[in-house]
């Protein structure tokens, strides 16, 4: 009887440590099938199976080992009833431990994904209801009103213009809050940020200047930029009405509206932009691509080729037959008849006839004088620099107004009275003061537009050259 308590406490020694040996092992299992389940789904239901069996051979061999220490320690018939008690804690504990092994649910960022493919991320995480969407169970169909917030695009048609309206002023004071830091406070540009106003008549040259004034065709896009993008850091936080005021107050910057002028989706289209035509639409596909895919023609082919002339390279121009022996024939009668004129003595001609012919080149000179303003090859090259000043005047008989008036006749016209044309103030006053568009008259305006007329509209930089000015003048005077 002296020895029982010792063998108790052997006995619930052995029996907690076999307890607390087979709870550690199934914590381990576990925690290796969750791993496993994460990096797939196959691979964490295989390592589960086999975690599953390792725990159970594990805790058998604990078992074993439990019963021989207990039987080993306990006399044969003492403490029958204790002994069994720690096996049977022995087999619950490893059952019970191991019972999460098998699962095939796992947390996953908070929500309860299920790793058997049918999980929740085909909608809201949560929803393990939802079926997946795809072939890799994500995403799901946008709602309305999350399209609704993203289909905010202006077509250059106006489709998408929003009501409201904007001034210049009140786009100055808006542009300043929100914009001025990055594009300065006249949409000059801070350092490496974008320039919004100038580089008039600068697409062509090496570095060009590409602001709203010079380079966008539509205004649709400034208005869809700054309403979608801008104020940099906190982009569509502004009103529609303050979005009207800021593109209202950029083209003021770039001088194609006046100070007083209110920006709305009923104006929006008073405004036409510089380079409006300075786009074409890529038609390849339509053109180009049909002409080149198709099946060449093999048929009614030339049965032969042959050589009919040679040309040489100094003369690429072929010389057919004939034109050898016209080439040899005397000059025309009317320069025979001058030839005859200079070698003939004076004296045998009388002295009415000598004056006569003595005055004719200086009458003619005289009569050339009109023409020589015309002249085709000035004509020619002011046609050339005419481009430059297309995007808004026209000349011709199909000639419309535009940005600028139509130009046909204007040499000799008092300034600012074109037809059906809304002129600035300054031309209006000029013209009433008697200032005519004649040659010394244009070309000051043409050299520097906002300098010869302070405060008209011309958002024009100027020509650099005086042969382009004179080129312009004759291409103008063509133009009666």
């Amino acid at each position: 009887m002296s020895k029982f308590p010792n063998q108790l406490a052997l006995v619930s020694v052995v029996g907690v440590s076999a307890i607390a040996l087979a709870v550690g092992l199934s914590e381990r299992a576990a925690h290796k099938a969750e791993l496993a389940a994460h990096d797939a789904e196959m691979a964490a239901a295989h390592h589960a199976e086999a975690t599953a069996e390792s725990v159970v051979e594990h805790a058998a061999e604990e078992e074993t080992a439990t019963a021989e220490v207990a039987d080993a320690a306990a006399p044969a018939g003492e403490d029958t009833e204790l002994a069994d008690a720690g096996m049977s804690a022995a087999e619950e504990a490893p059952a019970a431990e191991a019972a999460p092994v098998a699962v095939t649910a796992a947390a996953v960022d908070g929500a309860t994904d299920m790793l058997d493919g049918a999980g929740d991320t085909g909608r809201m995480a949560g929803d393990d209801s939802a079926a997946p969407m795809g072939p890799f169970g994500l995403g799901r169909p946008a709602l309305p009103e999350e399209v609704a917030a993203w289909d905010v695009d202006i077509l250059p048609d106006g489709t998408g213009l929003p009501a409201g309206e904007g001034d210049v002023w009140t786009g100055e004071e808006v542009f300043a809050d929100n914009c001025a830091v990055c594009h300065g406070d006249f949409a000059e540009g801070v350092d490496n940020w974008p320039k919004l106003a100038g580089g008039m008549d600068t697409l062509d040259h090496e570095d060009p200047l590409k602001t709203v004034g010079s380079y966008w065709p539509y205004l649709s896009t400034v208005f869809d930029y700054v309403r979608r993008s801008m104020p940099f850091g906190a982009a569509q936080t502004m009103s529609d009405d303050d979005v009207y005021a800021i593109t209202a107050y950029i083209l003021y910057s770039n001088d194609l509206v006046d100070d007083d002028f209110v920006l709305s989706k009923e104006t929006f289209f008073d405004v036409e932009m510089p380079n409006a035509g300075g786009f074409i639409i890529d038609d390849r596909a339509e053109t180009e691509l049909p002409l080149f895919s198709q099946e060449p023609c093999m048929e009614n082919c030339k049965e032969s080729v042959e050589i009919t002339k040679h040309v040489l390279f100094k003369d690429p121009i072929p010389v057919e037959e004939g034109e050898e022996e016209a080439a040899a024939e005397p000059a025309p009668a009317l320069e025979a008849t001058e030839t005859a004129a200079v070698q003939a003595p004076a004296d045998e001609a009388p002295a009415e006839e000598v004056a006569a012919e003595e005055e004719a080149p200086v009458a003619a000179e005289e009569a050339a004088v009109p023409q020589e303003a015309i002249d085709p090859e000035l004509v020619a090259a002011g046609e050339r620099v005419f481009k430059k000043c297309k995007a808004c005047h026209q000349v011709g008989e199909s000639a419309k107004n535009k940005v600028g008036p139509i130009l046909n006749g204007v040499v000799g016209r008092s300034v600012g009275t074109g037809a059906d044309f809304k002129y600035s103030k300054v031309m209006v006053e000029a013209g009433s003061g008697g200032m005519v568009w004649d040659d010394a008259t244009l070309a000051g305006y043409l050299e520097a537009p906002k300098k010869f007329l302070k405060g008209n509209k011309m958002a024009f930089a100027g020509l650099k050259k005086e042969a382009d000015t004179a080129a312009i003048i004759a291409f103008l005077k063509a133009h009666p």
